[in-house]
């Protein structure tokens, strides 16, 4: 085999996986919603996911023998990766709450707004002006949510009163998650990068799981699978364990072996196979309108994700 085929058959098999991975991480969500509507609170979900994947992790992390320090990074720097786990942990929080309230590829791509977030808190944080194409993007990731989230309540039928009273805490808890995220995002770029990037996601799923298990507390305690249908609860919940930590595993061992970082462009493809799994499963549906935004949301954040690829 030649080196531009054997190229060609790497790219072929990077991207692939990049769109596994999305598969597995949007099938997360859903399997998540079916938790929910079985008895099982935020809180609980976000306890079971953080403490198996983190637990994978450190296991990826003594196999590869990755020394567990925080020695590359400064002591300034060493304050902000507790803060990055809290701030992980609350939009762990805030994204299911969204799940648990709205159609699960509109959460998706409310919080997909995330890059916006970033822009944002990277001028106010660092002063760093938004370059031309998320100028350029931004207009269009808002008009797509816009068509999907249906703002008038045209598609609903219900006008724009009664459309919002239905959705908008859930958009709420979306906008937040994707906020959190965006702050998150920025302070890693800024102030932990010489951290290895498995120890950093370790550390900060351990912290997101230490703040789900206080939520938890506060809320009474965990809450397990109950009602008419308690065994779909726990389906839910033993798979949305086990994807979510499948997916970090594939992003940990196999892209890196890929030369492919883990938060390629293409795995924003996630809530339309969200869309997809949850009309099959969920029999959750959507307007064709807020369908063509949705694609025009996701189209846009992956032209975004190319162009800075590139740069």
């Amino acid at each position: 085999m030649s080196t531009a085929s054997a190229t060609r058959a790497l790219s072929s098999t990077a991207f692939f996986t990049l769109l596994l991975i999305a598969l597995v991480m949007g099938a997360n969500h859903v399997a998540a919603r079916l938790a929910f509507n079985n008895g099982v609170d935020v809180a609980t979900a976000v306890v079971f996911r953080s403490a198996v994947s983190a637990t994978v992790l450190a296991v990826i992390i003594r196999l590869q023998g990755v020394p567990f320090r925080f020695d590359a990074l400064t002591s300034r720097q060493r304050r902000f990766v507790p803060l990055i786990g809290l701030l992980i942990g609350f939009q762990s929080l805030t994204i299911y709450s969204s799940v648990a309230r709205l159609p699960v590829a509109l959460a998706l791509l409310a919080f997909n707004t995330y890059p916006l977030c970033a822009a944002f808190w990277d001028r106010v944080l660092y002063g760093k002006r938004p370059d031309r194409s998320m100028l350029l993007a931004m207009p269009v990731i808002l008009f797509g949510l816009a068509l999907a989230l249906d703002v008038a309540g045209a598609a609903s039928g219900l006008g724009a009163g009664a459309h919002w009273a239905k959705i908008g805490v859930g958009v709420a808890f979306a906008l937040a998650a994707a906020m959190l995220f965006g702050v998150a995002m920025i302070l890693t770029q800024h102030e932990i990068t010489a951290l290895d990037g498995r120890v950093r996601s370790c550390t900060t799923l351990g912290m997101a799981g230490l703040v789900a298990i206080l939520s938890a507390i506060v809320q009474g305690g965990l809450q397990f699978p109950s009602g008419a249908t308690p065994e779909l609860g726990w389906l839910g919940l033993g798979l949305l364990t086990f994807l979510y930590g499948s997916g970090f595993t594939l992003m940990f061992t196999v892209l890196p072996k890929l030369g492919v970082a883990g938060n390629s462009a293409i795995m924003n493809v996630e809530p339309v196979f969200a869309l997809v799994l949850a009309w099959l499963f969920l029999g959750q549906a959507i307007a064709p309108i807020q369908v063509v935004g949705a694609l025009i949301v996701v189209g846009a954040v992956i032209w975004l994700g190319l162009k800075r690829g590139k740069s």
